[in-house]
């Protein structure tokens, strides 16, 4: 019961993005929302998506764009485990997580051929995300342990609760310049903040063994920071535009501030041996929670980015198609418990996207992306997991008047499921037990956007 009980105790880490790799978030403009191929922008969102190419920009002068996006998402786990008493020994622990409003912000001034640009938004990071009724991890192995002693679950009752949330703060500014009617370059940086937050429990109420009550409690902030260099390159020439931008891998540490990790275990009688029985369990329960004590800190680097894109008007100031490749190097960016060595390769996306002018007021466009991780079971968790996908955006813009737009957009991901099966074994099984089981992972994602970008 003490391995058992002391292998399910980690808390929930939100992972992933709404687009992009595993830690990074490329949905940062909602021209990126209802086109997804933005590597050969010209525009605003160029800033992010291809800040080089801003040196071809017509307008001279300052250029401001805000833009709202809601995100919502359901991150389930389908848990097959033979004491689950469930239709088919299965049970599907449901998560939760959704951001409202994520807010990102640009601005560039244009001079000759100088642009100076800034950038704001969440660059990396899940959101929230909360599975109420806990995840198997915890109820398994504890239910495992009270059958080997010939406890039935009529005799004891588990209840569990995990809530996660990570955002990465992305402030970005850099200089592009033209070197002549066909090449532009780009340097810049961006200083991102880490903000996390873990909260959650299991209590175990059995009546009938040693142990009377089991109580784990842990509420962790963590904090974080590091910076991002960023290089770009654009290449145009007639309707064909080449860019490129590549980011470098990105040192971050995060620090523990713990306001609550403790773990109490009674023994239902305060007769031996269940007193000794009690202190021992209760003593490596807390040892398994020292990776979120007060003050300890975790890699969670953000891996260096390499986009390319080609983009080419079909119709010239008429119909535009773009074609994008981006790489994330997420096997040698650190992680905890260096969870990212297995890995078998980094994340590799595939966009492409059409924009059509109908005329001078209104625009329409669709794109979509594929993402393929490297992914294993070794690195897959019911606490953090994710599945390849392909995503669909589209929308339009409404050019209000010769200085104002409006963009609106609307992308959903389609999630491949990842199927984890566990053999039984001593030691080794399903969640730290004996016994066999299997995990089915599934996703769903959808995002809406609105935006304006104004022209002084």
């Amino acid at each position: 019961m003490k391995k058992i009980l002391l292998a399910s105790l980690s808390l929930i880490a939100v992972s992933s993005a709404w687009a992009g790799g595993l830690l990074s978030n490329t949905n940062q403009h909602i021209a990126f929302n209802r086109m997804m191929a933005r590597g050969a922008s010209t525009e605003i969102d160029a800033v992010y998506s291809n800040p080089a190419g801003t040196a071809f920009n017509e307008h001279e002068g300052l250029t401001l764009s805000l833009n709202i996006q809601s995100a919502f998402q359901t991150r389930n786990v389908d848990a097959t485990f033979p004491l689950f008493l469930t239709e088919g020994n299965t049970k599907r622990y449901e998560g939760n997580a959704a951001a409202p409003v994520l807010p990102s912000l640009f601005a560039m001034y244009k001079k000759d051929k100088w642009v100076f640009q800034a950038g704001f938004g969440v660059t990396g990071g899940g959101g929230k995300c909360s599975f109420d009724d806990g995840l198997p991890m915890f109820e398994a192995p504890i239910m495992a342990g009270l059958a080997q002693m010939k406890i039935t679950p009529d005799k004891y009752a588990i209840t569990s609760s995990m809530k996660g949330r990570q955002y990465v703060f992305g402030l970005q500014a850099g200089a592009s310049y033209k070197f002549n009617e066909h090449f532009a370059g780009h340097l810049g940086a961006r200083v991102n903040y880490f903000n996390g937050n873990y909260t959650g429990f299991v209590k175990s109420d059995v009546k009938t063994s040693p142990i009377g009550n089991i109580n784990v409690e842990l509420d962790c902030n963590q904090t974080g920071w590091g910076v991002t260099p960023i290089i770009g390159l654009d290449y145009k020439v007639g309707r064909l535009t080449l860019a490129s931008k590549f980011e470098y891998k990105t040192k971050l540490n995060i620090e523990n501030d713990t306001k609550k990790n403790d773990a109490s275990v009674s023994p239902i009688a305060e007769v031996e041996p269940a007193i000794t029985y009690a202190k021992a369990l209760e003593a490596n329960v807390k040892q398994s929670l020292t990776p979120y004590n007060h003050g300890v800190n975790t890699p969670n680097d953000l891996p260096s980015v390499l986009y390319v894109a080609a983009g080419y008007e079909i119709l010239p100031e008429k119909l535009r198609a773009t074609v994008e490749y981006h790489f994330y190097d997420d096997k040698h960016a650190g992680m905890a418990g260096d969870k990212q060595k297995s890995l078998t390769r980094g994340t590799n996306e595939y966009l492409a996207g059409v924009e059509w002018d109908i005329n001078k007021m209104f625009t329409v466009s669709t794109g979509t992306q594929i993402t393929s991780y490297g992914l294993s079971d070794d690195y897959q968790s019911q606490t953090s997991f994710s599945c390849n996908s392909y995503s669909i955006g589209l929308g339009g813009a409404v050019n209000l008047t010769s200085k104002l737009k409006l963009n609106v957009a609307y992308f959903w991901t389609t999630y491949k499921d990842y199927t984890k099966s566990v053999e039984a074994g001593n030691p080794g099984g399903y969640c730290g037990s004996t016994l066999a089981g299997k995990d089915v992972y599934s996703r769903t994602n959808k995002v809406f956007g609105v935006g304006l970008d104004y022209k002084f």
